[in-house]
């Protein structure tokens, strides 16, 4: 097998001696590579070289970027989450920690799974438009140019796209329908997410074969505020600004010939109109067996 390691994932800590002495106590001696600043280039050879398996090390971004390069072949994704939020792994019951996400590759059985696509551009959770992919990469910058930490960079960018707020109206058209919305953001899960309680943000399943949309309507900043309260407290279903759909592929239109895409916490400018798609079963990924643990 080959291990896609991202040693920046996480914190300074290097996961790579501890995950390589977990291998080897099991027999197994993978092929480590450094994605360094290419991880796409290096998870596009990886996909092309004779080994079974790809471990992706790292977290969500590291994780997606692998995926994106194995989904549609008969090659099989390995999960090491070390990154900070993990959420593929969680969704998939995949162990946090590293000894038993070891076993798991090792041990594991394959689940055919999910990912959703958008323009040509693959992701394994979220993609998202508006409000969330400005925050990126606002922050993104403050981190390159006043060499703040993430968290505090997140913050500053949060409070100065909160304060610009901007708007999209946006044609979308799903199942025959076909809708007009002025909205902050709009959310696009692979598979549907919780929206609402104790298990906020997590999904059930990655393999149901839908896309969940999730947007606003002409709601300002108080408004995101009480969405939020509603949601912390189950009751989503009361916030008459927003919707829910759950559909197969979406079309997206706008004005603008292109906008600021968040794919799996990533940003990059795609060009209009955006096609949004679920492909079912696409991506192999080794998972716990059922009942272990």
């Amino acid at each position: 097998m080959i291990v896609v390691m991202n040693k920046g994932a996480g914190g300074p800590d290097d996961p790579q001696a501890r995950v390589l002495e977990l291998f080897r106590a099991y027999g197994h001696e993978p092929e480590f590579v450094d994605p360094g600043g290419d991880i796409c280039a290096v998870a596009t050879q990886a996909a092309r070289d004779a080994a079974r398996i790809v471990v992706a090390a790292g977290g969500d971004g590291t994780v997606s970027a692998v995926a994106a390069a194995l989904q549609g072949t008969e090659k099989i994704l390995g999960v090491l989450p070390v990154g900070t939020l993990n959420h593929f792994a969680k969704d998939l019951r995949i162990p946090l920690d590293l000894e038993s996400a070891v076993r798991t590759i090792l041990e594991g059985e394959i689940a055919a799974v999910d990912v959703g696509e958008v323009n040509g551009r693959i992701f394994i959770n979220n993609s998202s438009l508006g409000l969330y992919p400005r925050i990126v990469s606002r922050r993104e910058a403050q981190q390159q140019r006043l060499a703040r930490g993430k968290w505090t960079a997140f913050l500053w960018a949060t409070i100065q796209a909160l304060r610009r707020f901007p708007f999209l109206d946006l044609r979308i058209a799903f199942e025959g329908q076909e809708i007009f919305r002025r909205t902050a953001f709009l959310f696009v899960g692979n598979n549907e997410y919780e929206i609402a309680g104790f298990n906020l943000g997590s999904r059930a399943c990655v393999n149901g074969g839908t896309l969940g949309l999730y947007l606003t309507h002409r709601t300002g900043r108080l408004g995101l505020f009480r969405l939020a309260f509603h949601a912390l407290f189950g009751r989503v279903d009361q916030a008459k600004d927003f919707d829910v759909f759950c559909v197969t592929e979406a079309r997206i239109e706008t004005r603008h010939r292109g906008l600021l895409v968040a794919l799996d916490g990533e940003v990059e400018r795609i060009a209009t109109p955006l096609h949004y798609r679920i492909k079912p079963g696409a991506l192999r990924v080794l998972v716990p067996k059922e009942g272990a643990g």
